[in-house]
């Protein structure tokens, strides 16, 4: 799990874990399996914005940031 995207791709990922987890929060009193998968996602998200790292780039995809 060695890094794989610089600066901009995690400030990518990090704004996207605070968009899911605000729709999870949105969503949460309306459909709780769906909040709940956006809270999952979101934290995935905040853990490749720590880490550095993306999983579809460890997995060879190319992505933009």
């Amino acid at each position: 799990m060695q890094r794989n995207i610089d600066r901009k791709g995690r400030l990518m990922r990090g704004g996207a874990a605070i968009v899911c987890g605000m729709a999870g929060l949105f969503l949460f009193h309306f459909n709780f399996w769906v909040s709940i998968a956006l809270f999952a996602s979101a934290a995935f998200l905040a853990f490749e914005a720590v880490r550095g790292w993306c999983a579809l780039r460890a997995c060879g995809v190319r992505t933009k940031f």
